[in-house]
């Protein structure tokens, strides 16, 4: 399924310019097909948004369960503003999903408060491949261009924030 033409700005405040910023991107290879389609609505919103080529770094991991600890290694050397994690865990015959969407969804959020910083949450978490299909770029949207909104958002929010003196 290839990606919209147009994808709809939904994030872009008066004066606010995302240029300068650096956003990593860790991505799950587990269900790779899923998740490129989610990348490429990713990069190309961050693109639109005015992120620069050269400000993505893009890092493909063996599955979600290392999308935190890949995470981590990216604001550790790579000064990220913000890490958008994208990935798909699909519920099977045993509830490892459970264990595994727990565990991100942790790992990610102790992340963000240790470091003060976005680790955006892209993994979709479905009963099956359809519905994954349907949320990686189909009739309920791209969740990688709702993570890139999301991670503008949050570096938008972080530059406003009061500050102590």
């Amino acid at each position: 399924m290839a990606l919209p033409d147009k994808i709809p700005a939904k994030f872009s405040p008066e004066g606010f310019d995302a240029s300068p910023y650096i956003l990593s991107i860790v991505v799950s290879e587990w269900y790779k097909e899923i998740n490129q389609l989610m990348l490429d609505g990713c990069i190309k919103t961050l693109e639109r948004q005015g992120v620069k080529k050269e400000n993505m770094q893009v890092v493909w991991v063996p599955g979600a369960f290392e999308i935190p600890l890949t995470a981590q290694w990216m604001v550790e050397g790579y000064a990220s503003h913000a890490v958008i994690c994208l990935g798909c865990v699909i519920k099977g015959e045993t509830p490892h999903h459970e264990y595994i969407n727990r565990a991100v969804s942790q790992g990610l959020m102790n992340l963000s408060l240790q470091h003060d910083l976005p680790f955006i949450y892209g993994v979709l978490t479905t009963d099956n491949l359809e519905q994954a299909k349907e949320r990686a770029n189909g009739k309920y949207g791209n969740k990688g261009i709702e993570a890139a909104h999301a991670a503008l958002r949050m570096i938008y929010l972080f530059e406003k924030r009061i500050k102590p003196y």
